[in-house]
């Protein structure tokens, strides 16, 4: 990216920020995607690996058509900073989150979003399960599952292992956080379902208050709330555009001129999805199915 930096600033001097995009290596021609993938993920590790003990190199992402810029300053400052007010910078998906764990020092390996494999989250709350639920995740035996140094990286990981690993539609990634109760679960078709993904998965339900917003490889949003509903959460927008935050301040700033009275504001049984291309807000009740 295009730095622009002032005499006045606070934002730490680095060396080089890169974002590049390479092609893969001969030998993966005819390989599989899968196979891409774990070759992406194993060069984002060893990246990572070689840097993290002086800091030297910070790597949050090695896949296609992501971007991922993380920094310690003001928002607005590093916005303009990175040059992400440019009209020619664009982006059919953009996260941001303006803050990292508060439980910590800052690090930029703690900092939001977090990224595996083609999904994403971002999360605003806390995860006092993040002892089990990291427990679980790294006894999985998958490279990936590494780093923890937030306790909300679990959210991302968790929503890795229910959708790629076991292969489980998206809407069950609320039914893995955040499982209904006995005696809701008989309301819904899928029951057997359900009630089994509760006692196997069991370590990776989520304790706290917390809104995750997240996308996955297909270029699907969704946002989804603890299972007392404790934090702030909004999604609207118009056909095209839309925005998914966790405060209506947000909303009203990114989309100022759309219908205020299709808000939604998610519960703590909704499931919000916008899907590819933005044309309009889903949202699966976990009570209904």
């Amino acid at each position: 990216p295009n730095i622009r930096r002032s005499n006045n600033s606070n934002i730490p001097k680095r060396d080089h920020y890169i974002a590049k995009a390479y092609k893969y290596p001969e030998a993966y021609a005819d390989k599989s995607q899968e196979e891409k993938e774990m070759l992406l993920l194993e060069t984002r590790l060893a990246l990572r690996k070689m840097g993290e003990k002086d800091e030297s190199i910070f790597v949050f992402s090695f896949y296609p058509d992501i971007l991922t810029l993380k920094e310690v300053g003001d928002p607005l400052e590093l916005g303009e900073y990175f040059g992400l007010d440019r009209d020619d910078v664009k982006a059919k998906i953009l996260f941001a989150q303006g803050r990292q764990n508060t439980n910590y020092a800052i690090y930029l390996y703690a900092c939001h979003p977090f990224f595996i494999q083609g999904y994403c989250t971002m999360t605003n709350g806390e995860n006092t399960a993040f002892v089990p639920i990291r427990e679980y995740l790294t006894s999985r035996g998958f490279d990936g599952y590494m780093g923890y140094n937030s306790d909300s990286e679990v959210f991302t990981h968790i929503l890795h292992y229910t959708c790629r690993m076991l292969g489980y539609p998206l809407t069950y990634y609320k039914d893995v956080i955040t499982p209904l109760k006995n005696e809701e679960m008989e309301k819904r078709s899928d029951a057997n379902v359900i009630s089994l993904l509760k006692k196997s998965l069991r370590p990776l339900c989520i304790d706290g208050p917390n809104c995750v917003i997240g996308f996955t490889p297909d270029g699907t949003l969704f946002m989804v709330q603890d299972s007392k509903k404790l934090r702030p959460g909004a999604v609207g927008g118009k056909k095209g555009k839309y925005a998914l935050v966790s405060e209506v301040c947000g909303l009203n700033k990114i989309i100022p001129d759309r219908d205020h009275s299709e808000d939604i504001y998610p519960m703590k049984y909704d499931f919000v999805m916008v899907k590819p291309g933005a044309q309009e807000v889903t949202v699966w009740n976990q009570l209904q199915g």
